[in-house]
């Protein structure tokens, strides 16, 4: 049996809480079951002592009757206060269902859900629309001439039921319950599914003052009522109105004209709303009262009065569209309008063409006359001149005797006509003018251009083509001025001339000339780059002669043109060539013909030809009393430096590391010091910067194989030793100085001459916002070389930054070579720019490997051994992770900003995987698996008598790795960047004293060599493989007899294995640009990379 929740499931809370009041109080009676317990019917006494009879379905299941809904012949008509009522008096007199045999229960089970709202003994009701008046409290909306002041009368329709007396009531059925889904069980479905639609339509717009039963027919906003109504009645929807009468609702089947009937009375002229069936001047007119539906409304409502409000008839008319807005508020207008006949000519001239554009204006009684209509013509002037024509339109309006010219965004309303002009404008679009094909004529949405100007291939077809069309057009003439340009196809292929021009005071820089010439004339340079820029497929010279852009030669000058102005520190200075862009050159003259040449030009590119083509340069003898024997690739080293430095070109020496970079740049500095003694010049000055710890070393090897040059080192500034630095240096030839040094006493370095500058380990200049390097680039040198292994570690801007301070000619501009070549390479794997970038470079830039020219060195053998945590660091590296990971993700959003905090985060996580203890020192009795592991390592390598470098990017990793040595009893060196006596440290290992050097990897990265050690053991990896290749080959490089072994430690399922793979993507930057494999899509360390580190 039904519970109580399933009563009010059916009439809702409030309804429930009545219906069960009513029962209490003995309200209910008559109540009967049907037989088979799925219908219950009863008699309800209300609260104004009237009875109602409410009629309850419900469906059988297994625990008895569920109601399903109710249907009332109160007001509210269904599941409503007396159906629940009905409900709980009849669970008290319910009669026992009959036990179910087990085919019983089966078989109802089964088909009684399929049949559920079916039922044969009761038909759907008939369904049905009365159409009626109510009274509004809105403006008047409608026509009523005679009619008083009074509220206005608004149509409307609710739904009715057809009675078994055969007459439409309104009890039973309401919006709600037609919209309501239970509902589809009701009443019948085709006629309920239309009904909704209509509901729909005439709900859909702003809110109104509609209720339960009735909505107003102001509502529908389109003309689908109509087609709507037509299908209502096809289902048998009844369309009524009349009120009590109930008489069909006629709805006209041809739709009404509305138009304007201007008629002149004796004090002027009178505008009224008129609307007509057919034709507007001679057909029927609607007469009032009548109101429009909708807004913008697409139809009327009139009706004949009767007894009351509600018992009017009611009729409808549609219109064939809607209104437009001025139209509908014209109809809606009370009252004729009055126009005094003084104020007639007002109207004519500024009204009358207004209103006719939105309705029919006739005068149904003859006594008015439309004024005469100008007729419109559209008039072109065009202006001939060289290299185009000019252009503008207007409008001129033509009466007998007269003709009024308009610009065409004239305000004279009195005169134009906008349909004519309209028409005109629409057969100039047919007649090929469209924004497409003539944008300098027309626009975007249709409209002419008033003025106009056509030049290159446009003036051509405008010419050629349209002018002719335009003549055509009906409406349009045509005036021209000065003499046509005569166009023609040039009979000889185009041909690029090139030159270049010396800039008096600067030997760097030469201006660039190029020209396109076609026949005798010459097309300006400027304008076949705008042509080329636009698209265009010809070009048109200023005596009339085009030539086709389809030459690949032209898109390829282009491209290089660009490239030169883009690579210049001011795009808008004059176009310019410098002497390090001999590349550059060579692909300009691979387009055209050398026309001229200034002679200082023509040396430098001379001197740089042959080099650039094969790489082979004159052979130079090496220096009297330079001691070091050259191996071949250090002599071709050596005579590439000396090619630089005769034609004070600056470039980078980028050989792998241990490859005799600093025995070549000294043999080439005794050549120079050798040729200027010959000539019986002074002798030239060099200046080396180096970091601290190489310095040393420098001096060492001038002293070695230069013992005829004086070398100097500077230890300390000037401030600090009180001494000037002039004096300091006395008459060496090569000074060598520190990085910090050269920026505290910048000022001292400049003011000395120098022969040239050696920036060794280079990439301490990498950073062209840094200090260092803005005070390198203030000291004015005329030959600069960089020494690096690694020009470029993370970005492309860092290899700017070094060839600007060594070749400051080839790339000037930083964000000339971001947008030109970074971005392109970096970003988009651009290779066609990567490969023009290796070309630009390749003259100033020598790079050799070990691989390919030190054959005899012996093999370096690399393994990266896994290290699986223990359980207790694991537990506490998941922690900090989880921890991080948290933090870092929320910061990733302002990545540049958070930039120190996130790099923090991911420092704790690497220190975590190498040694729990480093983060906390509550964590010192978590063994550390890679330690123990490098016991293990270490203890072997020194049974069998092999000598270790171990490198570690933390210095306290270090500290405990000395306390785990010192307690087995093992003898070491240490060097990291607070190491005092480098040398003692660096020499108690190569003397044998020690064999075991623990290095901190940024103090031992570089400017060491440790060939007497034959194993090396990473135990973290770090971002940049520049600085991990640099550490390994302090012991493999010349001078190595062994075998050298490297172990990267990397903690597995860690941070560490992320790092190996984004050390990876910088690895393939570098060997891209340098060698031409790997993937150049590389750079810095990104958001992105943070996510997948943490990920």
């Amino acid at each position: 049996m039904y519970s109580d929740l399933d009563v009010a499931r059916i009439t809702g809370p409030a309804g429930f809480a009545r219906a069960d009041r009513y029962q209490k109080e003995g309200r209910v009676s008559d109540v009967r079951w049907s037989t088979d317990r799925t219908t219950l019917t009863g008699r309800v006494r209300g609260s104004e002592h009237a009875r109602y009879s409410a009629r309850v379905r419900l469906r059988p299941t297994p625990d008895g009757p569920v109601p399903i809904s109710g249907r009332c012949d109160c007001p509210v008509g269904a599941d409503c206060k007396h159906v629940g009522a009905v409900l709980l008096e009849g669970r008290r007199g319910a009669p026992a269902a009959p036990a179910p045999t087990v085919a019983d229960a089966l078989w109802r089970r089964t088909l009684d859900p399929i049949l559920d709202g079916l039922d044969p003994d009761e038909s759907s009701a008939v369904l049905g629309l009365v159409f009626e008046l109510q009274q509004s409290d809105l403006p008047w909306t409608g026509s009523r001439r005679t009619a008083p002041r009074e509220r206005p009368a608004i149509v409307g329709v609710r739904p009715v039921l057809l009675g078994s007396n055969g007459r439409w009531r309104r009890t039973g059925v309401s919006w709600r319950t037609i919209t309501n889904e239970w509902s589809v069980h009701e009443y019948d479905d085709a006629q309920t599914r239309v009904l909704r639609e209509l509901h729909r339509l005439l709900t859909a717009g702003p809110p109104s003052f509609a209720t339960e039963s009735w909505l107003p027919l102001g509502g529908a906003r389109t003309t689908a009522l109509w087609p709507l109504l037509k299908e209502a009645e096809e289902h048998g929807i009844g369309l009524v109105t009349g009120g009590r009468e109930q008489v069909p609702l006629q709805v006209a089947a041809a739709p009404l004209t509305p138009a304007v009937d201007l008629v002149r009375t004796d004090g002027g002229l009178r505008l009224a709303p008129l609307l007509a069936q057919g034709d507007a001047a001679t057909g029927p007119a609607l007469l009032p009262p009548f109101s429009l539906i909708g807004d913008p409304a697409i139809g009327v409502a009139t009706w004949e009065p009767g007894e009351s409000l509600a018992d009017a008839r009611i009729a409808l008319a549609p219109f064939a569209e809607p209104l437009q807005p001025a139209a509908h508020a014209f109809l809606r207008l009370p009252d004729p309008i009055e126009v005094p006949a003084d104020e007639e000519p007002d109207f004519l001239a500024h009204h009358y063409r207004k209103l006719a554009s939105v309705l029919p204006i006739v005068s149904r009684d003859g006594s008015f006359s439309p004024p005469a209509r100008p007729i419109a013509a559209l008039e072109l002037v065009v202006e001939h001149g060289p290299g185009g024509a000019t252009g503008r339109w207007s409008w001129r309006y033509t009466l007998p005797g007269d003709a009024t010219p308009l610009s065409l965004g004239s305000d004279e309303d009195s005169i134009r006509d906008p349909l004519q002009e309209r028409r005109i404008v629409i057969a100039l679009r047919g007649a090929g003018l469209d924004a497409a094909r003539t944008p300098e004529l027309i626009g975007a949405h249709g409209e002419l251009r008033e003025t106009f100007a056509v030049h290159g291939m446009a003036a051509v077809a405008f010419g050629r083509d349209l002018l002719p069309a335009v003549r055509a057009v009906p409406g349009v003439t045509v005036v021209e001025r000065g003499e046509p340009v005569e166009y023609r196809e040039a009979e000889e292929a185009p041909v690029v001339a090139i030159g270049t021009r010396a800039i008096e005071g600067n030997r760097d820089w030469f201006d660039l000339d190029i020209e396109v010439r076609v026949g005798g004339e010459v097309a300006p340079l400027g304008e076949v780059f705008l042509a080329l820029a636009r698209g265009d497929d010809a070009m048109v010279l200023p005596g009339g002669v085009w030539f086709p852009l389809d030459d690949p030669v032209f898109e390829r000058l282009r491209a290089l043109i660009a490239e030169a102005r883009e690579l210049t520190d001011d795009p808008r200075a004059p176009l310019r060539i410098s002497r390090f862009q001999g590349s550059l050159w060579e692909d300009l003259v691979a387009l055209g013909v050398v026309a001229r040449q200034a002679e200082a030009w023509r040396r430098a590119v001379e001197l740089t030809e042959g080099f650039a083509a094969d790489g082979h340069l004159e052979q130079h003898p090496l220096p009297a009393g330079f001691t070091a024997e050259l191996r071949p690739y250090q002599r071709e080293g050596y005579d590439w430096l000396s090619f630089l430095y005769d034609n004070r070109l600056g470039g980078v020496l980028a050989d792998d590391m241990g490859l005799g970079k600093t025995v070549q740049s000294l043999a080439m500095i005794g050549r120079a010091v050798q040729q200027a003694e010959a000539r019986g010049e002074a002798r030239p000055r060099f200046l080396v910067v180096a970091p601290t710890s190489v310095v040393p070393n420098w001096i060492a090897e001038t002293n070695r194989f230069l013992p005829d040059l004086e070398v100097v080192g500077i230890t300390e500034t000037v401030r600090k030793s009180r001494t000037p630095l002039t004096e300091t240096i006395g008459d060496a030839d090569i000074v060598v100085t520190s990085y910090a040094l050269l920026r505290l006493d910048t000022a001292s370095y400049a003011g000395v001459t120098w022969a040239g500058m050696l920036l060794d380990e280079a990439q301490f200049a990498k950073n062209r916002h840094s200090t260092t390097y803005q005070r390198i680039r203030a000291i004015d040198v005329p030959f600069r070389l960089a020494i690096t292994g690694t020009p470029l570690e993370n970005d492309l801007m860092e290899l700017w930054s070094i060839l600007s301070i060594a070749a400051p000619g080839l790339f000037p501009s930083p964000s000339g070579f971001q947008d030109h070549y970074a971005k392109p390479i970096e970003k988009e794997g651009d290779r066609e720019r990567l490969a023009q970038l290796q070309r630009r470079i390749r003259p100033l830039l020598l790079r050799r490997t070990k691989e390919l020219v030190a054959s005899d060195l012996p093999p370096k053998t690399e393994q990266v051994i896994e290290v699986e945590l223990g359980k207790k660091q694991r537990a506490v590296y998941d922690r900090h992770l989880n921890r991080e990971r948290q933090r870092v993700l929320g910061l990733i959003g302002e990545f540049d900003r958070n930039r120190f905090t996130i790099f923090r985060a991911l420092t704790t996580l690497r220190q975590v995987a190498l040694d729990a203890a480093l983060v906390d020192a509550a964590n010192e009795g978590v063994p550390s698996a890679k330690l123990d592991l490098f016991d293990e390592l270490l203890e072997n390598a020194l049974e069998e008598h092999h000598r270790v470098l171990v490198f570690s990017q933390f210095t306290r990793l270090l500290g405990r790795v000395k306390d785990r040595l010192d307690a087995a009893g093992i003898g070491y060196a240490y060097l990291d960047g607070a190491t005092r006596r480098r040398g003692e440290a660096i020499d108690r290992f190569r003397s044998g004293e020690a064999d075991v050097f623990l290095i901190s990897l940024k103090a031992g990265g570089f400017g060491l060599n440790l060939a007497e050690a034959d194993y090396c053991i990473l135990l973290d990896p770090w971002w940049n493989p520049a600085a991990e290749a640099q550490a390994v080959d302090r012991a493999h490089r010349i001078g190595q007899q062994r075998q050298v072994m490297v172990y990267r430690l990397v903690a597995r399922d860690t941070i560490e294995e992320k790092v190996m793979a984004l050390k990876q993507s910088k690895r393939e930057l570098f060997d891209a640009v340098m060698d031409g494999t790997g993937d150049a899509t590389a750079s810095s360390l990104t958001a992105a990379d943070v996510r997948e580190l943490l990920a």
